[in-house]
């Protein structure tokens, strides 16, 4: 029965993630033409900003180059295949997966000045579900679980969602980096 409701609850946190993540890109999408109709009209003169755009540009496409390789290595399906060694156990992989997560964001942390909010917050936002999906089967093994173990349970919960955190999440940023051009 616990088992059945902690895999329910995992079911829940994947889909809350997913809604907000939904939820945040659509409001910004809605939003912000408006706000953009609304903001006075910038007093540079045109020669200025578009050589500042110009500028800019190879940044915030090198960003959302960077944010796509982000969400494609903390993706828990990659993730793992990169942290796991024979002979782990599961409290060591959990660590390692972690750690790996943490410092993938912090490496990339600065980039959030060239992408757009929505894409800022969905990748914070994978980085955060992710962590806490990794925490929430870690919490369901027994101590002497192996990392296989691990493994496994969580690549059984992608499996039987339709579509993953990071799948979503890089369709936003990819989404957000189009509409530069």
């Amino acid at each position: 029965m616990s088992n059945i409701s902690t895999q329910s609850m995992l079911f829940v946190v994947l889909g809350i993630g997913i809604l907000t993540i939904l939820y945040m890109t659509l409001r910004d999408m809605f939003l912000k033409p408006k706000d953009k109709e609304a903001a006075p009209v910038a007093t540079a003169p045109v020669s200025e900003k578009r050589s500042s755009d110009a500028a800019v540009l190879p940044l915030q496409l090198q960003a959302y180059e960077r944010m796509a390789l982000l969400v494609d290595r903390i993706n828990l399906q990659n993730l793992i295949s990169r942290v796991y060694q024979p002979g782990l156990g599961a409290t060591d992989m959990q660590v390692g997966l972690i750690h790996t997560i943490k410092a993938e964001f912090d490496h990339n942390v600065t980039q959030q000045i060239y992408v757009s909010a929505a894409a800022w917050e969905a990748v914070k936002t994978l980085k955060e579900q992710t962590i806490t999906i990794i925490n929430q089967v870690a919490s369901q093994l027994p101590a002497e679980a192996s990392a296989m173990d691990l493994n496994k349970h969580i690549l059984e919960i992608f499996l039987q969602a339709e579509q993953s955190p990071a799948e979503i999440t890089a369709q936003i940023v990819n989404a957000e980096a189009r509409k530069l051009f």
